[in-house]
């Protein structure tokens, strides 16, 4: 390549290091989930952790309790991915693979009506039900999640999104009108973590779309209880949202609160796959079966852009998905103490997402990528 350097290192192992402030060893890449179920049958689940873990030696997988997406689709069942998870780890062959594995679930944050909360008990309980990050919905979403995946504990518990209304999923800004007055604590859903992880359900926790302030009070209040900080945060990042570099990455830093990022939508929904540029939409793909699911991340006015960076990748001669991941292999936050979510729905996919981390951009290609951006920041942000 021109301007990216051939795969550094055995392009089949990854080292494995510290995530964030904890004790989970993890490697630099995450396998992704949330397809599972169904865009993904069990069958291709099972196909792409075989890959992935047993051919190129990632130890860390990330779902949640409410995957798959979207939760429009007739078929959607919340905890059917974890489920399928479960399912391959109680195999005879992958038992005892467990003990070296990092399995990471998220608990929905606040939503008014919801059909999570009824998969939660078993047998499931019918309609519609406030989602709340509370000590009694903590505890039974952490049961759910503890059966479905058909493990004792969980190593990284994250909570999905915030219980307070701030701006997520592509939106931005905060206004105090918007909070509600019966908005659960932070303390209170420490509290319940904190009888999560002395009972052993849980090894560490971490949060999910998060804001600065809301990691520095989640660190705060941690110190003040006497409990273990959180560990890392799983904000969206990618070529067209930068935004976790303006306030979180200080915030996060290593020398600082010390909390991995592991960026969600890396290829921000395939989109920075290229496949979507000059209005194509591919058969079987997400933006063809799902049109208005993160719309965003596919809208006209962003592909000019996508465009752009798939001309710098041209360029470095390797593919818009390569540099994307590779981008995020640039970044400190991440390479350092994170880990980096790679998801697909083929295995040719997600082979190339695997070997995007092993790409080194050099010094040229990163700075036409900044020339990008800085002539228009994040576009997919609202």
């Amino acid at each position: 390549p021109t301007a990216a350097s051939a795969p550094a290192g055995d392009a089949t192992e990854f080292p494995r290091r510290p995530l964030g402030s904890s004790s989970l060893l993890v490697t630099p890449v995450c396998l992704g989930t949330m397809t599972w179920g169904i865009q993904n049958t069990p069958e291709d689940a099972f196909a792409q952790l075989d890959y992935a873990v047993k051919t190129r030696g990632i130890n860390f997988i990330d779902t949640a309790e409410m995957y798959p997406v979207p939760g429009s689709h007739p078929k959607w069942v919340a905890g059917a991915t974890e489920i399928i998870i479960g399912d391959w780890l109680a195999q005879d062959a992958n038992k005892s693979l467990r003990k070296d594995l990092v399995i990471a679930t998220k608990i929905a944050g606040y939503m008014p009506s919801s059909g999570v909360p009824g998969q939660r008990t078993d047998p499931p309980t019918p309609g519609q039900m406030p989602c709340r990050l509370d000590r009694d919905s903590i505890r039974a979403a952490c049961a759910a999640s503890l059966r479905r995946l058909k493990t004792d504990y969980i190593d990284l518990y994250q909570l999905h999104w915030p219980e307070r209304a701030v701006g997520f999923f592509g939106s931005s800004g905060y206004d105090p009108e918007n909070e509600r007055e019966d908005v659960v604590s932070i303390r209170e859903t420490l509290l319940a973590l904190k009888e999560l992880l002395e009972e052993g359900k849980i090894r560490e926790y971490g949060l999910s779309n998060e804001t600065p302030f809301g990691v520095c009070e989640f660190v705060r209040l941690a110190d003040e209880l006497k409990m273990p900080r959180p560990v890392s945060i799983q904000n969206e990042f990618h070529l067209l949202n930068r935004t976790f570099e303006d306030g979180l990455a200080e915030a996060c830093a290593p020398n600082h609160l010390n909390v991995g990022l592991m960026p969600w939508s890396v290829l921000a929904g395939g989109s920075l796959s290229g496949k979507y540029l000059g209005g194509e939409r591919p058969a079987g793909s997400r933006f063809t079966l799902f049109p208005a699911f993160m719309r965003r991340f596919c809208a006209d006015e962003v592909m000019p852009t996508i465009g752009r960076y798939k001309e710098v990748a041209d360029k470095a001669g390797v593919s818009l998905a390569t540099l994307a991941v590779a981008f995020c292999r640039s970044r400190y936050y991440i390479d350092r103490h994170g880990s980096c979510i790679v998801g697909a729905t083929t295995l040719e996919q997600l082979k190339e997402n695997i070997d995007g981390y092993n790409v080194r951009l050099s010094d040229e290609v990163l700075e036409a990528i900044d020339e990008i951006h800085f002539e228009r920041k994040s576009p997919v942000v609202r």
